[in-house]
């Protein structure tokens, strides 16, 4: 399941800068080692950063072979500006992954 989820804070004003965390899910099935996991997810982590200057890091699965999270974050002083940056990631990581990103949420707060 992927989509977006917006939450609002109820203390937030008018002037206040939303923040952004694009999760990916990532399946690796021909990863066969941990040294393979991370070397793939070295890779992309290093293009995002460096291309979209937003934080990157894996969040679940560290231990396993075949499976991570990643959790892309940024934060903007507009909201669409956050999402044209997180559909750029999106596309980025599906250029560099094809079919292993098997699922992806966006959440702003």
């Amino acid at each position: 399941m992927t989509g977006w989820r917006f939450l609002q804070h109820p203390a937030r004003g008018v002037n206040a800068m939303p923040v952004g965390l694009l999760t990916l899910e990532i399946q690796l099935p021909y990863a066969h080692s941990l040294k393979e996991k991370r070397a793939v997810l070295r890779k992309m982590r290093d293009r995002l950063r460096s291309r979209f200057n937003v934080a990157v890091a894996e969040l679940n699965h560290e231990d396993v072979w075949q499976r991570a999270t990643l959790g892309v974050a940024s934060i903007s002083d507009s909201q669409p500006l956050l999402e044209s940056v997180f559909h750029q990631v999106l596309a980025e990581s599906e250029k560099i992954l094809g079919e292993d990103v098997a699922n992806h949420f966006v959440e702003f707060f």
